[in-house]
């Protein structure tokens, strides 16, 4: 990783990362998209099959899920930076699928292998608050413990410690502080709000009960944008 790099650079060189096996099957690494001034950061997961043919994220139906939802909200899309935990789409494929790539979530060691971009990410946009979609994006800024359906909705503070493995705080794990008022890392690349809450996909996942899946979504991002709001 460079030093020093914005996120252009940091765009351009995520494109060579080999840290872990992902790579190989990937089309592409999928690096954030937004503007650097962006209030609003929202991690998700990993790309899915169109953010890995396209190379940007959230570009799906899932993507356009999350759009609705912000608006509905109260926070504009337009004005949101978009990213993953694992920046290159992890898959599989079934007899039964034919010759569709089936999504598989990372692992640790490959969440791990992320983080520095992640960091790199977050120290170099400065948000207001992060929006941590879903469990993988949470473990990945809070660690393993990190349960979705417990943490989500609430306002919660974290550190994260910076890109380079010089870099103090947190606590070996990727985690800062949980709770408001929490202690701050030391070295810290960035420090804020934090709100979890489902992965857009789950709305589409849900089928009896899916506009109330949405509407929990919704729910979780007015917090952030009470944030916003001051």
């Amino acid at each position: 990783m460079p030093r020093g790099a914005d996120l252009a650079a940091l765009r351009e060189s995520v494109a060579g990362c080999r840290g872990c096996p992902l790579h190989r099957d990937a089309t592409q690494a999928v690096f954030g998209r937004g503007d650097a001034s962006a209030r609003t950061v929202l991690l998700g997961e990993q790309p899915g099959d169109q953010e890995d043919l396209r190379g940007e994220p959230f570009v799906g139906p899932a993507g356009r899920v999350l759009d609705e939802a912000l608006a509905e909200a109260g926070i504009d899309p337009g004005e949101a930076y978009v990213t993953n935990a694992v920046k290159h789409f992890k898959f599989e494929r079934r007899a039964e699928r034919g010759k569709r790539r089936i999504h598989k979530p990372p692992t640790l060691r490959e969440m791990t292998a992320c983080r520095p971009w992640l960091a790199a990410e977050l120290e170099l946009l400065d948000p207001e608050v992060i929006v941590a979609l879903g469990a993988t994006a949470g473990k990945a800024l809070l660690g393993s413990a990190f349960r979705v359906t417990k943490e989500r909705g609430r306002l919660l503070t974290w550190s994260a410690p910076g890109p380079g493995p010089e870099s103090g705080g947190g606590d070996g794990e990727g985690r800062g502080g949980r709770d408001a008022g929490g202690g701050e890392a030391a070295g810290a690349a960035w420090e804020g709000p934090l709100v979890a809450t489902i992965h857009p996909s789950a709305v589409l996942r849900a089928e009896d009960d899916r506009e109330a899946v949405r509407a929990g979504l919704v729910a979780d991002l007015r917090i952030a944008a009470g944030v916003l709001d001051g």
